[in-house]
C-alpha cells in the first residue's frame, strides 16, 4: 500500500490539473538550449518522455535499470543519441531531464509534506534517468568519433597510380598498427585492381621512423611481394637515414630512394619503360 500511495503522489506532481508541466517544460530547455533545437521537435521529445514518465512511475517504477521504465530509456536513447549527432554538450543533453526538476521546485514553496516528499523521491529518479542520458551520449560520442578516425585513416592513406603497373602510397603522420592495416590492405587490393607490378611506399610525410614504424613498413612490403610485386620505398631524410642506423634497423633487399621521383624513375626501368632525357627528346 505504501509503494503505491508513493506511485499516486509521484504521478500527481507530474500531472498537476491547473498546471501544463509539459509544456513549461519544453519552454524552459528551449530557453537552455538557447533556440538550437525546435519547438516542435522539443515538444514532440519531451511530450512523448512526459506521458511515458507517468506511466512508468503510475506501475510503481523506482528502478531506471527496471522493465516499467524501459519506454523511458529508448526515448532517453533517441534523444541522448541525436543530441551527441547534433553537436551538443553533455550538459546541454542532461538538462532536457533535469530542467523537469526546475519546474517543479514550486511544490516545494507552497506544497504539503506528502508533496515535498514525492518531490525528493521523483528527484532521485530524474536523477538517475541523467545519468543514463549522460551515458547514452557518452557511448555515441565514442561511437562518432571511432567512425570519423576511421574515415580520415582511409582519406590519409590514398592509393595512387602514377604509371600503368606502378602506384604509390603517399604516407603522411604517424604510422601505427591500425594505420599499417588500412594501408597493407588497401595496397593489396589496388595491386589486384590494377594489375601493377610496382608499388613506392612514399615516407616523406612521416616524421619519424623507429622500430615499430619499420616493423609495419617490411610487414607490409613483405605481403605486397607475396602478391608479386615489388615494392620500393622512398622519401628517406638524412635525419631518418641516421636513426635507422642507429636503432640497428635492417633493410635487406629493400630498395630505398630519397625522393618520389628516384622511386618512379626505378619503377619505370624495370617496368621495361625507357626514359629519354629532355634534351635528347629534342635531338
Amino acid at each position: 500500500m505504501a509503494e503505491q500511495g508513493s506511485a499516486v503522489e509521484l504521478v500527481g506532481l507530474l500531472s498537476a490539473k491547473d498546471r501544463d508541466l509539459a509544456g513549461e517544460w519544453v519552454q524552459q530547455v528551449s530557453g537552455m538550449l538557447k533556440g538550437r533545437v525546435s519547438i516542435a521537435e522539443l515538444s514532440r521529445e519531451l511530450n512523448e518522455l512526459h506521458e511515458a514518465l507517468v506511466e512508468a512511475l503510475g506501475q510503481g517504477a523506482s528502478d531506471v535499470h527496471g522493465e516499467q521504465m524501459s519506454e523511458v530509456r529508448a526515448l532517453l536513447m533517441e534523444l541522448s543519441r541525436n543530441r551527441a549527432r547534433q553537436g551538443f554538450s553533455p550538459t546541454e543533453t542532461a538538462v532536457s531531464v533535469f530542467a523537469l526538476k526546475q519546474v517543479l521546485e514550486p511544490v516545494l514553496q507552497d506544497g504539503s509534506v506528502e508533496e515535498i516528499r514525492a518531490f525528493g523521491r521523483l528527484s532521485r529518479v530524474l536523477d538517475s534517468l541523467g545519468l543514463f542520458t549522460i551515458e547514452t551520449y557518452t557511448r555515441t560520442r565514442e561511437e562518432l568519433i571511432s567512425a570519423q578516425s576511421e574515415q580520415l585513416m582511409e582519406l590519409s592513406t590514398p592509393v595512387v597510380r602514377l604509371w600503368d603497373g606502378v602506384i604509390a602510397v603517399p604516407l603522411v603522420g604517424t604510422l601505427d598498427s591500425a594505420r599499417t592495416q588500412v594501408v597493407m590492405e588497401k595496397l593489396l587490393q589496388a595491386l589486384v585492381d590494377t594489375g601493377s607490378e610496382q608499388a613506392i611506399i612514399d615516407i616523406t610525410g612521416v616524421p619519424a621512423v623507429d622500430t615499430q614504424v619499420a616493423q609495419h613498413l617490411l610487414k607490409t612490403i613483405v605481403a605486397a611481394r607475396l602478391m608479386g610485386a615489388e615494392c620500393t620505398i622512398s622519401g628517406i631524410r638524412p635525419q631518418i637515414a641516421q636513426t635507422i642506423v642507429a636503432l640497428g634497423i635492417e633493410f635487406d633487399g629493400i630498395v630505398t630512394k630519397a625522393s618520389l621521383a628516384d622511386a618512379l624513375k626505378l619503377a619505370l626501368k624495370r617496368s621495361g619503360v625507357e626514359l629519354v632525357p629532355r634534351k635528347a627528346a629534342q635531338l
